[in-house]
């Protein structure tokens, strides 16, 4: 669009950094290219974006974190290795939670610390993806963390993918039976809440991909990125239902992908946790010969896939999410409670949208509205993802196109809540209705 009319952000300047960044196909342009574009963009103009793009905490890390970390770090624990399986505290208390908020026993040695559930993802697939040579690959369960199949291809395993939203209930299980009775699924990844769609899996559907995970031998890997996000339901109290739903109830061939960024708000110090089911973690496979020295699957995870990355992950970050474990396990910190303002941030963004002349892409779950929460959907009338992507830029609003999600919606972006405050509800109220005015 040549914008015969000023914008909020001058739109030469956008124009200029736009033809700088290379990106030729918004549609398909990766979210940290978008990161970079906006960052120049805000430089270059001196105007602030309404920035949605990235999935970043808003939110201040707890002092409990940073108390036992700065501790740790006086201790001189800094200038030493970690153990590549794990702080033995931390382990202990992934396995506390594990039993307070999920209802699972998971022993602390199947409990293993990683560098953010980003390398969790890759050391699994490098050790559920080679476990029979007769398979190939990853099945994702999409919309879904583009990254993640980016993962995959860099491994060089194949995936298949398919956007769940009709395919819900009792419908999911045709469609998963489909790709799993080929016999070449190694594989299943979905996160839960889910990114970036924030549809939530019902127990009817966990049972469903836990009983057919069991019926086809295949690790099913699951995300639990915005444990407990769910607002509809209060998931905060240690041993007391209701608890997080996970596959984890309905098979025991399950890894569980634990981040701190979301829920903890602690995403700069890049730590996860691998909670692995005990029977996964002590089973043996011949083929992991193939790569490495044990076929033990926990013992190739760690020691294998682990140890080649890095070694572990950092050493005084483990102090500090062991002790938020900690208070979280004994009931002193309600890590959900914290969090909740990002439901009352979707609720003004959605509304503001729903003014706008906009619409919610994945405006159903399961037959109800979708919940407010970490993330959320839309689109404009007559906008393909990639246009709407790259004319939102004009006035100061950023986000991605759900086209590289896997979602079958290519006029859809995702909105995270995260970088929004209420204080900037006026000026996403004015650049909205300026959009809108512009583009009736």
């Amino acid at each position: 669009m040549k914008h015969e009319t000023k914008t909020p952000i001058k739109s030469e300047i956008v124009r200029e950094k736009i033809a700088a960044s290379g990106i030729k196909d918004f549609g398909r342009a990766s979210i940290r290219e978008l990161v970079r574009l906006v960052y120049d963009i805000e430089a270059a103009s001196g105007d602030k974006f309404i920035r949605m793009e990235m999935g970043v905490p808003g939110l201040a890390p707890p002092e409990i974190g940073i108390e036992a970390q700065v501790a740790a770090l006086r201790q001189g624990v800094a200038s030493k290795y970690s153990m590549i399986d794990g702080l033995p505290q931390l382990k202990k208390e992934a396995s506390r939670f594990a039993k307070l908020f999920l209802n699972v026993d998971i022993k602390p040695e199947s409990c293993v610390p990683t560098v953010g559930s980003m390398q969790g993802g890759f050391v699994t697939f490098m050790v559920a993806n080679r476990n029979n040579h007769n398979r190939k690959g990853t099945l994702f369960i999409d919309p879904g963390f583009p990254v993640q199949k980016q993962q995959c291809h860099a491994l060089g395993h194949e995936y298949e993918s398919f956007d769940v939203y009709h395919y819900r209930g009792e419908k999911l299980r045709d469609k998963l039976e489909s790709y799993l009775q080929t016999e070449q699924v190694s594989s299943i990844l979905y996160s839960n809440p889910n990114n970036p769609t924030w549809i939530c899996l019902t127990e009817e559907e966990l049972r469903i991909i836990g009983e057919l995970s069991q019926k086809y031998d295949v690790t099913v890997i699951e995300d639990l990125a915005y444990f407990g996000m769910d607002f509809r339901h209060d998931y905060s109290r240690p041993g007391e239902p209701p608890y997080q739903p996970t596959v984890a109830h309905y098979t025991d061939n399950y890894v569980l992908m634990l981040s701190t960024s979301k829920a903890f708000s602690y995403a700069g110090e890049r730590l996860g946790l691998l909670l692995i089911s005990d029977a996964l973690f002590k089973r043996r496979y011949p083929d992991l010969l193939r790569y490495y020295d044990s076929d033990q699957f926990g013992h190739a995870l760690i020691y294998g896939a682990l140890y080649t990355l890095s070694s572990g992950t950092g050493h005084s970050a483990q102090y500090a999410v062991a002790a938020m474990l900690k208070a979280v396990n004994d009931g002193e910190f309600n890590f959900v409670e914290q969090v909740k303002e990002y439901q009352e941030r979707a609720q003004v963004m959605k509304k503001l949208m729903l003014d706008n002349g906009f619409r919610i892409v994945y405006d159903k779950d399961d037959g109800h509205d979708i919940a407010d929460g970490f993330y959320f959907t839309f689109a404009y009338p007559g906008f393909s993802a990639g246009d709407l992507v790259e004319e939102l830029l004009y006035y100061g609003i950023s986000a991605i196109s759900l086209e590289i999600t896997g979602s079958e919606h290519h006029d859809g972006l995702r909105a995270c809540v995260s970088q929004f405050s209420l204080e900037m509800e006026e000026v996403l109220k004015e650049r909205l209705e300026r959009f809108h005015a512009d583009h009736r």
